[in-house]
Formats: structure tokens, sequence, C-alpha cells
């Protein structure tokens, strides 16, 4: 999570289609979303933004930092102390950290001058000592950016170049984490090696499944801040969607914010005071929360291709299925180009958050991307139209889909007062009404609806019974 100046190397042109994903999370809805080193009195503003995660406190867990963090609901990882291990039936305690950056040259205040990189077999001692007082959480290790650019000269002397310190065929970092973590910064570099090269970011999470076998989830960092002086500029808001999407498409399974600034002078809480970037991240945050329960699914295979109009920007994609299929595409390149989906299946494709439906036509697609582009589809087809998320008989929605209206009704008796709730894909709920007439052709109306997903959700208090319809447009 350190700034360090430098970053980066030569990443090759590739079309990418699912990356590892062995890692199942205890909650399938709950998708790490993470700030490091961050005051605990500032858990609910992050919270109000969609952060559920912080790592790595200022200072050791105690108890004030404890009942900050419970009553924004965040859940922390840190280092193992006692107080910590006396509250082990705590479930806001998400995991344990180890050390930030080992990989790297270690600065020695006492020489003034810096040590060599940790040797790896320290952080798999640690590693086993921290597993050993408390086996049911995940250990994590942030590493430095020669994950992704192996020339990264931060390292030192000794490290430099050395990749076999990270893998665990070697005995190396991975070796001594249950989850593994990077850091790179590439639009706050100086270094015309890396300066503006968006796509190091998923290039190191490549790196992170290859050195680990594929064996550990993988997380990464990015930067919403100009970190310092040395760096031209901070990231926009685009950049930053970008670098997300192209680490969750390379198999990302959880992501942090980095919120420092050092310029013009230190702000640790500089993502908070920065109301633009501040309401991107926010609605980057809905936008995978909401897809938490997908992106926490396998990846599905052979589903879709894709080819880009311009050689020098490949289109990353990675396809999931919760019955209904899905690709999440960018453009891994800063210039504009054309995209032509191959699907499957499917006759039209929703392109989420943007308001707007591409028909596909005998099995292809074609939609434009700019530069650093980010695009996220639902696949309608007549085999994923089924209405039911429940298999039930208790209401029905006509038409499905709809366009302008949706009329519900039931055979069944619902006692005393029901509500009809719809919500949208994100969770928000769009129309709540309470009747106390019988259900038969209760109409509503989704002229102001987006194309998309909704639920619709009777409750009478006792039971609750949700049906899925589509809304195209």
């Amino acid at each position: 999570m350190k700034f360090t100046i430098s970053i980066l190397a030569i990443f090759a042109f590739i079309q990418l289609n699912a990356q590892p994903n062995n890692y199942k999370p205890k909650d399938p809805d709950f998708f790490p979303i993470s700030v490091a080193t961050q005051s605990t009195w500032n858990a609910q503003s992050y919270k109000n933004v969609g952060i559920n995660l912080y790592i790595s406190l200022w200072n050791p867990l105690d108890a004030q930092q404890l009942s900050d963090l419970h009553k924004a609901n965040m859940k922390v990882i840190c280092y193992q102390n006692s107080f910590a291990l006396n509250n082990l039936n705590d479930s806001i305690i998400y995991g344990w950290d180890i050390m930030d950056e080992p990989d790297n040259a270690q600065w020695n205040e006492a020489k003034k001058d810096y040590d060599p990189c940790v040797d790896p077999a320290v952080i798999i001692e640690t590693y086993n000592s921290i597993r050993a007082k408390d086996s049911l959480r995940p250990v994590y290790l942030n590493l430095g950016q020669g994950v992704s650019w192996i020339e990264w000269y931060g390292r030192g002397s000794k490290c430099y170049r050395d990749i076999d310190s990270y893998k665990i065929s070697k005995n190396g970092y991975i070796k001594g984490c249950d989850i593994i973590s990077f850091d790179i910064y590439p639009v706050n570099s100086h270094d015309t090696a890396t300066k503006n090269k968006l796509w190091m970011v998923p290039k190191g999470i490549d790196s992170l499944y290859s050195w680990g076998n594929n064996s550990k989830p993988a997380w990464c960092w990015i930067e919403t801040t100009r970190i310092s002086e040395s760096g031209e500029r901070k990231p926009t808001p685009n950049e930053v969607k970008a670098e997300v999407w192209m680490a969750l498409i390379h198999g990302a399974k959880g992501i942090g914010y980095f919120c420092h600034s050092w310029y013009p002078s230190f702000v640790e809480y500089a993502l908070l005071q920065d109301s633009i970037m501040l309401n991107a991240v926010k609605q980057i945050n809905k936008e995978i929360t909401s897809l938490a329960r997908i992106l926490n699914s396998e990846n599905t295979l052979d589903f879709a291709t894709v080819n880009s109009s311009n050689s020098k920007v490949p289109i990353d994609i990675m396809t999931k299925s919760d019955g209904t299929n899905y690709i999440f595409a960018v453009a891994m390149r800063n210039e504009n180009t054309t995209a032509t989906f191959n699907v499957k299946s499917g006759e039209k494709a929703i392109v989420i958050g943007e308001n707007r439906t591409i028909d596909i036509t005998n099995g292809k697609f074609i939609d434009s991307f700019n530069g650093f582009g980010v695009h996220l589809y639902q696949i309608l087809s007549t085999n994923s139209l089924a209405d039911e998320i429940i298999n039930h008989n208790e209401f029905e929605i006509l038409p499905n889909p709809a366009i302008d209206q949706i009329s519900i009704s039931s055979s069944n008796s619902f006692e005393n007062s029901y509500s009809i709730s719809i919500t949208n894909n994100l969770g928000e709920i769009i129309t709540k009404i309470v009747k106390t007439e019988p259900l038969s052709d209760i109409k509503i109306s989704t002229q102001d609806f987006s194309s998309g997903f909704y639920y619709c959700t009777i409750s009478n208090g006792k039971d609750s019974f949700t049906k899925r319809f589509i809304v195209i447009k």
C-alpha cells in the first residue's frame, strides 16, 4: 500500500477470459472493498461510499477502535495483539495482517539506510505463528510493485528481479499468507516505463495467480489521489474505474483504495476531501456490491469472444452466469475502438448502468469503447427469461419482459394487508406500495425504469415471495 515513486514494464496484448477462481468466500454476497491505514473515526464516512473493510490500523486494535468499527459495521484486517486475540468471537475482525511490502528494501532508521528485502522464510514463519493462534481467519499479505514491474529497483540489489522469492514452489512470499495482495500506482508514477500504463494493475494480478499456482485469492490497491509532488496529477474517475475493472476482470477477489496524499501536505483521508472522486468511487462500489454474488462465482468458459477494431487496443473480458449470462469488458489502452462480441446465446445485451440495450444478431453484437472504457453486459436469452428466482406460483408478472407496465396477479389470497416492493439490480427500492384488496391485476408503471432486471417482492408480514422480471426499452 505504500507509495513508491516508480512503476512498470511491458505487458503483452492479450484477450483474457477467465482467471483462476479457486477462492470460495464464506459470504457470497460480500466482496471486499477496503481502505488502508485510516483512523477508525472515519469508518462511517467510508461506509457511506461502499467501503466494507479496513486494513492495517495506525495503532494496535483496542476497545475504542473496535467500537468505532462496530458502529459503522466495518470489518477489519489488523495485526494480532492481546486485545484482538481476546476478542476472537467478534466477527468485525475479518483477518490478520503480517506486514506491508516485505519484498521491497526496508528502511533502517538507526542506520539511515536501506536493508535488503525481508527473507520470505521470515514471512512464512510469521504466518505459521499467526495461524497457530487463530486458524479460522485468513492472513493477509501485501507486496510492492515488483509483482508487476520486474525491473523495480526499489527492491534493492539483493532482491532485484528475483521472482523466485514470490513463488510458492520456491517457498516465496505467497506461501506465507491466505490472501495475497500488491500495489502499483501508474498515474502517479514519474517513471517513463510505467507512467499512465493502467494495465500494470491487472498484470500484477496475473503474476500473483501464476506464482501462487492459482491457490490464493489475489487483491490489489487502486490509486485515487495525487499521492506526492513527484506525480504530475491524480487519476481521473474514469481511470480509477478502469483500474478497478481491469483488476476484477483479471480475477481480483478484493480491491482497496489508496486514500492518502502528501501533496501539498500529508492527509490520510484525502479521498474523503475530493467530492468528485468520492462520488465516482461510491458509484463503482455500488456496482461491485450489486454484482458481488456474480463476481464471487466461478467464471464461465467459452460463452463469448471479442474482437477489437483497433489492433492497439485489446478488449479483455470476463464471463459469469447465475442463470443469466454476464460479460464484463474493458479497453486495455487509452484509445477508442469498436468491439464485436460473439456469444453462444442471447437476443439482447443490457448495458448495466447505462440505460441502453443492444440487439444480438446471429450471435453477435457491437459496441464502442472510449480509451480505457468499461462496459458491463447482461445477456438476455429466451432460455433465461424465466420470471422466478424462487420456484413458487404465488403470483404472476405479465408481461415479462415488460416495456411500459407490468400487471401483478395471484390466485392465492394474502391475509390482511401486504406490500409490493420493486427493487433494481443494485438493491435500491424503486417502488413500494401497501394493499389490502385482493391481489388481482395490480398495474405498476415501468415507463421511468431503465432497461435491466428488477425484483418484485410481495410480503404479508409472515411470508415473502420474490420474482424477477425484465424491462427492455
